[in-house]
């Protein structure tokens, strides 16, 4: 994980720097006799009750309609969670004083952005990312926009 500042990209933000924003990182192994235990940790810790698995990468049906859509400005009444087990992305999430927190995402790192927090989503150059989804309530997952169009 790497994360910083988006209109300040020379100021690192640190996991304790996240979790002031209420955005939670851990760093697990990728192959799944590693991460199996410490994940249905975090699963029985923050009551997640199912999980799939989804990968993105240039041969998606319609990917690049997909990613305007991800990068939208939008929230989540349930928290988002992502576990990358492969590929990377970007996550970039509105601190408390409205700026831009960039969080480039790679294989091992589990991110939950909390409910009600404005984020977006998109794929780097590597244009390829799979992730375990877990969940609360799969109710909660709408995406609600910031701005309306």
């Amino acid at each position: 994980m790497h994360a910083y500042l988006l209109d300040q990209p020379a100021h690192t933000l640190s996991g304790e720097d996240l979790a002031a924003e209420g955005i939670l990182y851990w760093n697990l192994p990728t192959d799944e006799a590693g991460f199996a235990d410490p994940l249905q940790r975090i699963r029985d810790d923050r009551g997640y009750v199912s999980m799939d698995q989804v990968h993105l990468d240039p041969n998606t049906p319609d990917l690049d309609a997909l990613l305007t859509k991800f990068f939208a400005e939008h929230l989540h009444t349930d928290e988002e969670i992502r576990f990358v087990v492969g590929g990377s992305g970007i996550f970039d999430l509105r601190n408390r004083e409205d700026r831009w927190m960039r969080v480039h995402v790679a294989a091992g790192d589990l991110i939950i952005v909390p409910a009600h927090k404005y984020h977006r989503f998109t794929l780097d150059d590597g244009r390829t990312i799979t992730c375990k989804r877990l969940f609360q309530d799969t109710a909660g997952w709408a995406a609600v926009p910031r701005f309306a169009a």
